[in-house]
């Protein structure tokens, strides 16, 4: 039996590094270049990926989108900003980084997909 990486698309800023702790902790991540559309988040391999990471809610209809091209992705939000009322049911964690930072983020999501 062939053990599968974990993997996670990242969008949005990544000013605290989560995307560098999330492939420390033996993740492959991807990041999606500009606005997380449909096109880009496919293009970063959303259907595949067991993490969609969100850093930016300004960007939070993205999440419905990820959810959609990927039913079993996991939606976890990393900001200090408000997420939007409509996000907030589809998004499995939503943390901010003035309370955890990304390495204690990231290996508390790396045992998560372990399991």
């Amino acid at each position: 039996m062939t053990e599968t990486q974990t993997t996670a698309v990242l969008a949005g800023p990544d000013a605290e590094g989560l995307g560098d702790a999330l492939a420390a902790e033996g993740i492959a991540v991807t990041h999606v270049d500009g606005v997380p559309t449909g096109e880009s988040l496919t293009a970063a391999g959303i259907d595949d990926a067991v993490l969609y990471v969100l850093t930016d809610t300004a960007e939070a209809t993205s999440i419905p989108v990820a959810k959609e091209r990927n039913p079993d992705v996991r939606a976890v939000v990393y900001a200090d900003e408000t997420l939007p009322e409509f996000a907030q049911p589809i998004t499995d964690l939503a943390v901010d980084p003035r309370l955890l930072d990304a390495e204690t983020v990231a290996e508390e999501l790396a045992a998560d997909a372990a399991q």
